[in-house]
């Protein structure tokens, strides 16, 4: 009897040591995976599979404290970085103070290209870059190491934003990723997402927009296997557990 008993504990701590070691490598592997950087080309694209939209930075607003890259074609000199201040302007050489909040970035270049050719430049071609935004967050919870809310600064996709989240938890289901956006009509639009596909390039990762919420949900056959064995060690080492069968 004491023989049994012992051969079971062994047979169910080995197994628990093995869960246990693939859950730890699971939650580590999001570090190896290369994370996009603000510089990083991402596929442009209206649908993902068959249903979900994808981000895009030009539905963004500029907002108060944002840190603009604006760079005018052959004029080094009107090339720079700018804070938008607390009134929502920003200044520049030949054009002076100009509004940007409310403004995406692609009416913004083209406000301030129309200002440089009032001041005699011809066809002067602006880009703008939202190297920061200071005024715009996201929040990421469910199977993530650290979630909360977090800055969008940047262009942040969505493996961007589960890196900042500390990867995936133990039990997580990257296969089925959740992200609710508030739409321009005010309705909260539901997205999933196989991160487990954007990962090896089968999908195109999208961009996070302001006040997204993204939901990393559970494995239920992980939750299920861990929750089997932790009752089958704690049914072992109740001395009373037979009362209960």
């Amino acid at each position: 009897m004491a023989t049994t008993l012992h051969n079971k504990v062994c047979a169910l701590a080995a197994a628990l040591a093995l869960i246990c070691a693939s859950f730890d490598a699971s939650a580590q592997q999001p570090a190896s995976v290369a994370v996009p950087t603000a510089n990083t080309p991402i596929p442009r694209t209206d649908k993902l599979g068959s249903t979900a939209t994808l981000a895009d930075e030009s539905d963004y607003r500029i907002g108060s404290q944002d840190l603009l890259d604006i760079a005018v074609y052959g004029q080094a000199e009107l090339t720079r970085t700018v804070r938008v201040n607390t009134r929502g302007k920003i200044s520049l050489p030949l054009v002076g103070q100009v509004d940007a909040v409310g403004l995406t970035a692609l009416q913004l270049e083209n406000l301030l290209a129309d200002r440089l050719s009032e001041a005699f430049l011809q066809n002067p071609q602006v880009t703008v870059f939202v190297k920061e935004s200071i005024s715009s967050r996201f929040t990421i919870e469910g199977a993530v190491g650290k979630p909360g809310v977090f800055p969008l600064q940047g262009q942040v996709t969505m493996l961007r934003a589960i890196a900042l989240a500390g990867g995936q938890g133990s039990l997580g289901d990257l296969s089925n990723v959740k992200l609710f956006r508030t739409l321009r009509n005010g309705e909260r639009e539901a997205l999933t997402f196989d991160v487990d596909k954007i990962r090896v390039g089968e999908a195109p990762d999208p961009l996070i927009a302001n006040d997204d919420l993204i939901v990393v949900g559970r494995s239920k056959a992980r939750t299920a296997l861990r929750d089997s064995i932790f009752g089958d060690i704690l049914g072992i080492f109740n001395p009373l557990g037979f009362l209960l069968k």
